[in-house]
């Protein structure tokens, strides 16, 4: 029975960080960017750069600096507005790898019809650790992540009841109230973070697969990248000035 029951606190787990790291927003857009233009690799290296992220709010949870966050507003205002520039300019990089994108695809295009054949197809390298620094530094300063460490974070170690898709951006919608978990348990938290692995792993290999059927996928992606980091960081740094001056 305790084998049965600690299997089904790692799947409960496992959904909690699969709902955490599956919604639209920045980080992803980030994984995305970097799978479709530098491969797989690069895209789950990406993820590690959020997922350690995450790792570090838990840290710095039980170090109780969670709790000086929540009652500091003016520095998490502060946060979120440098959250929201450094989002704005990486969409501006977004952009311009969405370019390069385009016009490797057209030079791509041009020699197909020139001689039947693509003259030069992309190599896939290793990753530099771009993908890496820009997650983690986007996810120290993205407010659904320090909202969630600083209202929940230690909490998950402490016997309870948490709602996981009230934690959702947006607050989950329809999904709030259907999925509550019992949390006390460091076998939830090694769930968590198991379900928040599965994605980083599946979501850059899914990008993947579907680039090298679809023609112009990958600028799509960057383009659309681009727009979410875009609209994420102006959201941001609305928010942020609306915290500090009201």
């Amino acid at each position: 029975m305790a084998v049965v029951a600690t299997a089904a606190t790692l799947a409960v787990g496992a959904v909690f960080g699969l709902a955490l790291a599956a919604p639209p927003g920045p980080m992803n857009a980030v994984i995305a960017e970097e799978s479709v233009l530098r491969g797989w690799l690069a895209g789950f290296t990406a993820g590690l750069g959020a997922m350690s992220a995450d790792f570090l709010f838990f840290l710095l949870s039980l170090a109780g600096v969670a709790a000086v966050l929540r009652d500091a507003p003016t520095v998490r205002a502060v946060m979120v507005g440098l959250g929201g520039l450094i989002m704005l300019y990486f969409a501006s990089g977004a952009v311009r790898e969405a370019l390069s994108a385009r016009a490797a695809e057209d030079d791509a295009a041009d020699g197909e019809n020139a001689s039947g054949f693509i003259e030069s197809e992309s190599v896939e390298g290793l990753p530099d650790g771009r993908g890496f620094r820009k997650a983690f530094v986007l996810a120290l300063t993205n407010p659904y992540q320090i909202l969630f460490w600083v209202t929940v974070g230690v909490g998950l170690l402490e016997p309870g009841t948490v709602d996981v898709f009230s934690h959702l951006p947006g607050g989950g919608g329809g999904l709030a109230g259907t999925l509550l978990v019992r949390t006390g348990s460091a076998t939830l938290l090694a769930g968590l973070f198991g379900g928040i692995g599965v994605w980083i792993v599946g979501f850059p290999a899914l990008l993947v697969g579907v680039g090298r059927r679809v023609d112009a996928f990958a600028p799509a992606v960057a383009a659309v990248s681009a727009l979410v980091l875009a609209g994420f960081g102006a959201t941001f740094c609305w928010t942020a000035a609306t915290m500090l001056l009201g």
